[in-house]
């Protein structure tokens, strides 16, 4: 009997990543010890700092600069999480945003340049309603993923004891993310967060409606989670990666059969994709190259565009197609 190939294992806890996690769907050829690391951010730190895990969970702008600067792992095209990014950014009432092109001047809060949410809305102001990134302060109070990543000179760090949401409640900030990029919490990264309800509206008031018609228009989907494999293993073993996909995508496929048959459970993911899928069509979770085309090369121009990479990065660079294994 032939030894299974063992793999550390590092992806979150969701309804369509769980039964590969607890094993009802077994990775072929694979012996994997799935770790939970919370919150999974912590594990994108270890993986580009310490290539800690085989096989990693990324936030994909992350993966992307990694990757332009010659890190040793490669994504499948397996995308864990999704989300539309017109909505998320808040203004102050009295700062006198409008439009996208009012920010120019002005100072926005977002933990870290390179974090996904705010390199995909910035994205889209760019794009779509012709906002000069240069010509926004970029406020920041986390450390980027990354260590080779040059911030652009607009972008600048908070003070220690200037915690975002503070900033923005003391008029500091015109605008900031909500949630996980700052607005919406208090405290520091040492002393610890505390989440703060803050009555701001968003830049966007009809987000949703602007969203459907992107997407319409331009098919990108933004994408959050991406899987990456160590390149070490992919020589050695290169047919883990269709092993891997497939585990991931096959039990994907079953939480959506039970999804479109019962519908969405009291669970806040599944409730969000539920409304997802009134844009995106019956399948909230593409997986695959050619359904992702769009986004893929969307979010690597937006990289580069941003200032995060050296250079331009080809799809066949950055993503293996599991599918012509």
């Amino acid at each position: 009997m032939t030894e299974k190939l063992k793999l550390k294992i590092a992806v979150s806890e969701l309804p369509h990543t769980s039964k590969v996690r607890n094993g009802n769907i077994p990775i072929e050829g694979v012996d994997g010890e799935i770790l939970t690391i919370e919150p999974q951010i912590g594990a994108f730190r270890r993986m580009v700092r310490q290539l800690e895990f085989d096989v990693c969970e990324l936030a994909p702008t992350t993966y992307i600069i990694a990757r332009a600067y010659g890190y040793p792992f490669t994504a499948l095209p397996i995308f864990v999480m999704r989300n539309f990014h017109h909505s998320g950014l808040l203004v102050r009432p009295d700062a006198g945003i409008k439009a996208p092109k009012d920010l120019e001047g002005r100072k926005v809060g977002v933990r870290a340049y390179s974090v996904t949410t705010g390199v995909w809305t910035r994205a889209v102001l760019m794009e779509e309603f012709g906002l000069d990134s240069s010509k926004v302060t970029w406020v920041v109070d986390d450390e980027e993923h990354v260590p080779q990543l040059q911030l652009p000179s607009n972008v600048v760090h908070a003070a220690p004891d200037r915690p975002l949401a503070d900033m923005m409640a003391g008029g500091e900030l015109a605008a900031g993310f909500r949630g996980n990029a700052g607005v919406g919490r208090t405290g520091s990264p040492t002393g610890g967060w505390k989440t703060v309800e803050a009555d701001y509206p968003d830049l966007f008031p009809n987000a949703v409606e602007l969203e459907a018609d992107w997407y319409k228009r331009t098919g990108i989907y933004p994408m959050h989670g991406t899987i990456v494999v160590k390149d070490s293993i992919l020589k050695e073993h290169p047919w883990v990666a269709r092993s891997i996909y497939d585990a991931f995508a096959q039990a994907k496929a079953q939480w959506l059969e039970t999804f479109n048959r019962e519908g969405p459970s009291t669970n806040k993911t599944e409730k969000k994709y539920a409304a997802l899928r009134e844009i995106v069509g019956p399948d909230p979770l593409p997986y695959g190259i050619e359904p992702n085309l769009p986004t893929i090369k969307a979010l690597e121009r937006a990289a580069f565009n941003q200032k995060m990479t050296p250079k331009r990065m080809a799809v066949e660079e950055l993503f293996i197609d599991p599918m012509r294994l």
